[in-house]
Formats: C-alpha cells, structure tokens, sequence
C-alpha cells in the first residue's frame, strides 16, 4: 500500500502566503493550475500562479518576495522546490499582481 503524497501545489501557496505574513496585505489568488512533470531520475509537477495582493503594503510585500525568489527556501511537506521565477509583475495603486512559475519534485 503506498501513501499519498502531499499536494505539492497547495504547499507552494502555502509557502507564498507565509512568506508575505509579515505584511499587512490581503491575498488574493486569481489562478493555480499545476501538471504532472517527470524527467529520467525525477518526477514532480510544473505549477503557474497568478495572485494580488492588496492594501497599503502590498508594494513593500511584492518586492520583498520578488527579492528573495532565488533564495527562498520554501519547505513543502514531501516536495522540494527546484525553480521557482517570476514571470509577471504589475503594480498599481494599492495593489500589487504577481504571477510565477515553479517546479516542483518528490521528495524521496
């Protein structure tokens, strides 16, 4: 009998959220769709999410994800995080929309 993995999309949002909590922001996610990925030694999933972030630190919080993607070490339950890059940024008053994309693989 195996067990079942942890959803590794919904530990990636998780991990976003958490890393913009110390910001006075409502999260709002717009879009997450994820698929299956494997290559000869690894198997894991591809993931796109779009979300906004609002209020009046919804800059400061954007920027300070933005600034520390390379370097974030998200811990995902069963997972692990091998790329994670911005593709979309856009900023109006009070508001801040980011998109990215990420791959993640099985742990173990």
């Amino acid at each position: 009998m195996s067990r079942a993995r942890p959803d590794a999309s919904g530990a990636l949002l998780r991990a976003i959220r958490q890393a913009v909590a110390g910001f006075r922001v409502d999260f709002q996610l717009e879009e997450l769709r994820s698929r299956s990925w494997a290559s000869v030694t690894f198997a894991g999933a591809r993931h796109e999410l779009a979300f906004r972030l609002g209020g009046a630190e919804a800059g400061a919080a954007a920027a300070a994800l933005v600034r520390g993607l390379n370097a974030a070490e998200f811990r995902l339950r069963g997972h692990i995080l091998a790329d994670i890059a911005l593709t979309s940024e856009e900023h109006k008053e009070g508001t801040a929309r980011l998109a990215l994309e990420a791959l993640t693989v099985e742990d173990g």
